[in-house]
């Protein structure tokens, strides 16, 4: 498979990469994306050996390509919700241990109620995202850099808004006990290991410690707190949105 792979030209083997990363945005299967791929490979290394290229193969626009394909695919509704309740689930597990380190637990119904809107907010920008970067030919690693970091601040400033809101609109706050402090704690830290498990990847842990250590290393520095928290935001954003770009490309590369 890696002989042929290298044997396909750079132009196939884009157009492949980002056929994956649009059929995994819509929500399709992953066994029936690979399968896909696979025949579409095989038929594309056969029409470069008789010296045609992709153009020729799918016969129109990669986009419309990639649209008409799809929507002969069905959707896989039921994985779509799955993954998105883990998100969901898998970001307050993350919330609730940023909060521990901080010594804050507790949460008003407002928070509650936008963390979820927000969380879905930006599962849609991600998603949207993916389909403009996988339909969109030759886009330069600036503007790709520059889409993923709006994406990445998007969520920043939709939570920056809910906590002016949620200090403008009162609603009930829910405590914690020194107990229940534990329990919620021990069982975010299992949640967040059970699901680096099942997806094979340690990013959420990855994102935690990018957003405590950057933290813990500046308050031991002596400069003033306004500096403080722009040089925490740079680093703790600057190093998820590198590392979300570095992922985003070696899942392309896995086709």
């Amino acid at each position: 498979m890696e002989t042929m792979k290298r044997a396909l030209s750079k132009e196939s083997q884009s157009f492949l990469e980002n056929l994956r990363l649009y059929l995994i945005s819509n929500g399709k299967d992953d066994e029936e994306i690979n399968a896909i791929v696979e025949e579409l490979e095989d038929h594309l290394m056969e029409a470069e050996s008789r010296g045609k290229t992709v153009d020729d193969i799918i016969g129109r626009s990669p986009k419309q390509y990639m649209k008409q394909l799809s929507d002969e695919m069905v959707t896989n509704k039921r994985e779509w919700f799955k993954h998105i309740l883990m998100i969901i689930v898998g970001f307050t597990a993350f919330s609730i241990l940023t909060d521990a380190i901080n010594g804050h637990i507790s949460y008003s119904t407002m928070e509650i109620t936008g963390s979820i809107i927000i969380c879905l907010v930006s599962i849609f920008s991600i998603r949207k995202a993916f389909q403009y970067v996988s339909t969109t030919n030759f886009l330069s690693i600036k503007k790709e850099f520059t889409l993923y970091t709006i994406i990445g601040l998007l969520p920043i400033i939709l939570f920056i808004g809910l906590t002016y809101l949620d200090r403008l609109v009162k609603t009930p706050i829910f405590y914690f006990s020194d107990m229940g402090t534990i329990i919620i704690v021990v069982l975010s830290i299992g949640i967040l290991i059970g699901m680096s498990l099942w997806a094979k990847t340690w990013v959420v842990f990855i994102m935690l410690a990018l957003l405590i250590i950057p933290d813990f290393i500046i308050d031991h520095i002596d400069v003033q707190p306004g500096i403080k928290l722009v040089l925490s935001t740079l680093i703790t954003f600057g190093g998820i949105t590198i590392y979300l770009m570095f992922n985003h490309k070696k899942m392309q590369k896995q086709v």
